[in-house]
């Protein structure tokens, strides 16, 4: 965009160009926001945007993923920001998170024939009270919501695949973070995180699941579940969800039941 004022003009009769239309290349961007928000930020749609040119790409990552994820999850985004502004692994992965299913392929702990590929969901609800039942007992102060299990068919297997993802409050200062650097736990090779592309640990490998409450909360068996933490503190994982007619004998309270998942993998 050009101007043509003569060198002798005041400033004060210049007009006026947004710093971030300027940037962006986009003549008013108040404008694509409020389309935007007409349309309650549909995530095709700022796919789409963002697959159009360079300009539009830059203005969704710095500004459309973080404003689709305000209009989505406030409360969540709040807790996970906690006044920073700022979330791990940035926008465009959280969003991915909060819409988006990541798949499965089979690993050493959690094998599954055929692999299942990812897809977008209509709607996922996620939860910090959820999350603790994921936390061993020493990483309680941690923050981590997580989503419900995605039901995937498994065809003539006795049980369904559930597929479920969540994400930590900043990680990087986490008890769950320092275990996994204390422990020497090596990153998996062939795996990386289905949402920013980091490297993964697996808990598994880690012994940092809490499988009686986790399983539990998931509707699934104490041993048919896996789940991975990327660098980022992106989490995604799978369980072998047990069938609606089944009765679930242990009526153990969720306290009682992490205890002994401590004391079992220390």
């Amino acid at each position: 965009m050009s101007w043509s004022l003569s060198s002798s003009s005041s400033s004060s009769h210049r007009p006026r160009v947004e710093t971030e239309s300027v940037e962006s290349g986009i003549q008013n961007e108040h404008i694509l926001v409020l389309v935007f928000e007409s349309l309650k930020w549909d995530i095709h749609v700022i796919c789409q945007t963002a697959a159009v040119n360079r300009k539009l790409h830059a203005l969704a990552n710095r500004r459309l993923w973080r404003e689709l994820c305000l209009y989505r999850a406030p409360r969540m985004i709040a807790t996970l920001t906690d006044g920073s502004g700022k979330v791990g692994g940035g926008w465009q992965a959280l969003a991915k998170l909060l819409f988006f299913c990541g798949g499965w392929v089979s690993t050493s702990h959690f094998k599954l024939h055929p692999s299942r590929p990812g897809h977008f969901v209509n709607a996922s609800r996620f939860s910090k009270t959820s999350g603790r039942s994921f936390l061993m007992t020493k990483c309680r102060e941690d923050v981590l919501y997580v989503s419900d299990p995605c039901e995937h068919w498994t065809g003539d297997k006795e049980h369904d695949v559930g597929l479920y993802r969540g994400v930590f409050r900043g990680f990087t200062r986490s008890k769950t973070r320092e275990y996994l650097i204390k422990r020497q736990v090596q990153f998996e090779d062939t795996i990386r995180c289905p949402y920013c592309g980091a490297r993964v640990w697996s808990m598994t490998a880690a012994c940092l699941i809490p499988r009686k409450s986790a399983a539990r909360r998931l509707d699934s068996c104490d041993d048919g579940l896996e789940y991975f933490v990327c660098l980022n503190g992106h989490m995604h994982g799978a369980c072998w969800l047990v069938p609606l007619s089944s009765d679930d004998d242990s009526e153990k309270d969720w306290d009682n039941a992490d205890n002994s998942d401590d004391q079992k993998q220390h």
